[in-house]
């Protein structure tokens, strides 16, 4: 027995490889599948920026057009390069501005034709993978001279105006009101556009687009504070819906320093189709691990459609499942943000004593995962007294079951857009709860036997069983039969599974190929 709650060893260990043998045929189709949205970050990274008149990324137009002529499951790096270097031209962005015009068609080159082309490739996807290296060393020298906050948790914030430029100046204040990371929230329904708007923005409905001019707006907004703070100020968005991978590109390119990467939740929440979710997912998270990011997984959205008691164990199994898919690619226990959420209902008796007993199950499941707790919005009522108080009692669990990333709630939750106001009251109540109460982690032990014990391992079966017959249908048949969050997506249905190819006997992927290099 080991921990606060007496978990058993054997059945942890029984319980992640339940999770490898639920999760290893994804992996195997991962593999061998590609889709658009990967292909068109192998070309991003290659250096193709920029958009048409009408607003399309170059890299789309590319990416349609090659496919157009040869199709998807090659791969379009050979393609793409053997036209360029039949044009004598290292500039892929003019040679996708050719194709749009139709002044360019692509073959499948062989012999020499191919040989040059897969160094042509390699060389300029290289040089891509270089840049988000440079920047990750860029993040390990400004945390070394600025610091990492004080405390744990860290104090995670969303701003979200729609406008970038009014993002900046909100979020430079919430730092100085204590926030460690800003999260720039994306805009509503930006995960079902199958491309990456270009530039600034300054409309955006619910939250503000995430492109590649935003990122680079809001990174060097924050260190600008980081520089005034003395204190690394870090940066999050969103590598999720139709374009996980490029989203991952350009987030590695301009130093963000966590992204929201989870393997079901386009699945879940935007119906988008399964195959393409964990084709994309897959590549997303080996940039993420290259450049050194933080995921931060969905888990908690499971409880806001499934009664977070009966249903708690599934967000268990989501959690090990996330764990084996982002080990998988490449990534550290350290930049393994999984997801769970304070989102029992309140009238339950011995709330609070259940959130405590689930909360400590993750941490003791993953004891060198960050974690992030996501603050209550099903229940949050519009009484903004209640509501404070459940905050106060959220950020009370998270100080005592020591939480690595705690996501700000505020009492206006899920009720209106919060006021600015509303955002002040909040961060008092994370600093009072965390000032007052934030060593109470090495206090804290439940009694032997007793009712948060009890729990905690009674969660830990239900997983166990769920993993056991997860192993015997398959993941994709458990996700079509609705059992994460009672959505119900079969593999064959839902958005983007048009933009899904099975790898021809000659696909080539030099950024994959570089990714999986042993070091």
């Amino acid at each position: 027995m080991a921990g606060k709650l007496g978990l058993d060893p054997v059945l942890v260990a029984r319980a992640r490889e339940l999770a490898r043998r639920a999760g290893r045929p994804v992996v195997d189709m991962a593999r061998s599948h590609t889709t658009v949205s990967v292909e068109r970050a192998v070309l991003r990274l290659a250096g193709v920026t920029g958009a048409d008149p009408d607003g399309i990324p170059w890299v789309n137009r590319l990416v349609d057009a090659v496919v157009a002529d040869v199709g998807l499951g090659h791969g379009v790096a050979l393609p793409v390069f053997d036209a360029l270097v039949r044009e004598q031209s290292t500039d892929v962005t003019l040679l996708a501005q050719k194709a749009a015009a139709g002044s360019v068609r692509f073959a499948l080159p062989a012999g020499r034709s191919a040989t040059a082309a897969r160094r042509a490739a390699r060389k300029m996807v290289a040089a891509g993978v270089r840049q988000i290296d440079r920047r990750r060393v860029e993040r390990d020298r400004l945390v070394k001279r600025y610091g990492d906050p004080a405390q744990r948790p860290w104090i995670y914030l969303i701003v979200a105006t729609g406008d970038i430029y009014e993002d900046i100046p909100q979020a430079q204040a919430a730092a100085r009101a204590g926030a460690d990371v800003i999260a720039v929230i994306r805009s509503t329904g930006q995960s079902l556009l199958d491309y990456v708007p270009e530039g600034a923005t300054r409309e955006g409905f619910a939250g503000t687009y995430a492109t590649q001019e935003n990122f680079r707006l809001m990174r060097a907004a924050l260190d600008e504070s980081s520089r005034e703070l003395g204190r690394y100020v870090r940066l999050t968005n969103y590598a999720s819906g139709l374009c996980m991978p490029e989203m991952a590109a350009l987030a590695g390119l301009e130093r963000l320093d966590m992204m929201l990467n989870d393997s079901m939740y386009g699945i879940l929440f935007r119906d988008i189709n399964p195959v393409r979710t964990f084709v994309d997912q897959r590549f997303s998270r080996q940039v993420h691990a290259r450049a050194g990011i933080i995921i931060n997984t969905g888990e908690d959205n499971y409880l806001t459609t499934a009664d977070a008691v009966d249903e708690a164990h599934t967000v268990t199994v989501s959690q090990l499942l996330n764990e084996y898919f982002a080990h998988e690619a490449g990534l550290a226990d350290w930049q393994l943000g999984l997801g769970h959420a304070f989102e029992i209902n309140p009238d339950v008796p011995e709330s609070f004593r259940l959130e405590l007993a689930h909360a400590l199950l993750a941490r003791e499941l993953f004891p060198d995962a960050p974690l992030k707790w996501m603050p209550p919005t099903k229940h949050m009522t519009g009484d903004v007294f209640r509501g404070n108080l459940l905050d106060g009692f959220f950020n009370l669990v998270g100080a005592m079951t020591g939480q690595g990333i705690l996501l700000v709630g505020m009492m206006t939750e899920a009720v209106v857009t919060p006021w600015l106001s509303d955002r002040d009251i909040a961060l008092q109540n994370v600093r009072y709860v965390l000032g007052a109460a934030g060593g109470l982690r090495e206090d804290f032990v439940p009694a032997p036997g007793g009712f948060i014990q009890q729990r905690a391992n009674r969660v830990l079966g239900e997983a166990l069983d769920l993993l056991e017959r997860i192993g015997e249908q398959s993941l994709l048949t458990a996700i079509a039969e609705g059992t994460f969050g009672i959505m119900k997506r079969p593999a064959d249905r839902g958005k983007g599974l048009s933009g899904v190819a099975a790898h021809e006997g000659d696909y080539y992927n030099p950024a994959t190929e570089i990714l999986e290099q042993v070091a």
